[in-house]
């Protein structure tokens, strides 16, 4: 696999950056690795394990690099859908596709709109709360942690974010009774520094929960759809919404090693299983 060579794509509303690994075999289908709001730098681990493969990663817009040019405060799935169908029409498809957490959302919006893009997706652990059958309750704390930050900043409403996806089972209305976290209890600033732009708690988090899945058009598109939930996740917020997306559509969920963050090596300081997930993903993509 060659070193990454990075390329740049405007879409509107935003100037989109994307990297290119070229694999050693040269008839492989291209993997196109994705998360959000995680940008191509959560994947560097993930992509070193398919070297035979040509992999592109890519940063969602507002992560990272690739900075939203129209001012717009929240980024939507039908946005982010259409930001991935221009990497794979400049790349060249179809692709099969790894998509994590917020990025399983957008390839599923993706997949239900341009399916003759996508040969396989693999849509790890999807938080999709509007599929739960606590909808209104974690749809509620979702729009919790986006005014606690409009109004206190990155630190309180991050803790907030950590809070609920470690919180194991359904979300009921007295979830937001409780007390706050302690963002120092999560080595987070206490300090409202006056940013308002971050990708997680501020663009994505209401939006990407919110949306609602064609699960008609996803049954009907001829991509093979693999829902991934990790076998250590147990009732966590996004592994439930895993579930969920699997039985709208019609699938039994494929169980993969680790949690949520199982692929990663050290990237923002998080080590899961990543031999173990690049195998069981190589598995699924050959199946």
């Amino acid at each position: 696999m060659t070193d990454p060579k990075t390329h740049t794509l405007d879409a509107p509303g935003a100037e989109l950056y994307y990297d290119v690994r070229e694999g050693e075999t040269a008839n492989a289908p291209t993997l196109l690795v994705i998360g959000s709001p995680m940008a191509a730098a959560g994947f560097v681990t993930l992509a070193s394990h398919f070297p035979d493969r040509r992999v592109v990663t890519y940063d969602p817009r507002g992560s990272e690099r690739s900075r939203r040019t129209d001012g717009a405060a929240e980024s939507t799935p039908e946005e982010h859908a259409d930001d991935l169908h221009r990497v794979i029409a400049a790349v060249g498809g179809p692709v099969d596709v790894f998509a994590s957490s917020g990025g399983a959302v957008n390839a599923l919006a993706l997949v239900a709109k341009h399916p003759e893009q996508v040969r396989t997706l693999v849509a790890h652990e999807p938080p999709a709360a509007s599929a739960l059958p606590d909808r209104e309750s974690a749809l509620a704390v979702m729009r919790d942690i986006q005014d606690t930050y409009k109004t206190s900043g990155f630190g309180p409403a991050m803790a907030k974010f950590i809070a609920v996806v470690m919180y194991d089972g359904e979300l009921t209305p007295a979830y937001l009774d409780g007390p706050a976290p302690d963002p120092a209890a999560f080595g987070l600033p206490t300090e409202d520094d006056g940013t308002r732009d971050d990708p997680l708690v501020g663009q994505n988090i209401v939006t990407c929960g919110a949306y609602e899945h064609d699960f008609k058009a996803l049954r009907a598109a001829p991509t093979r759809i693999v829902i991934a939930v990790g076998a250590e996740s147990g009732e966590t917020f996004a592994a439930r919404g895993g579930r969920a997306v699997a039985e709208r559509i019609g699938v039994e969920p494929t169980v993969m090693p680790g949690d949520h963050g199982a692929f990663l090596g050290g990237e923002y300081g998080q080590t899961g299983k990543p031999d173990e997930f690049a195998a069981a993903l190589r598995e699924i993509l050959s199946a």
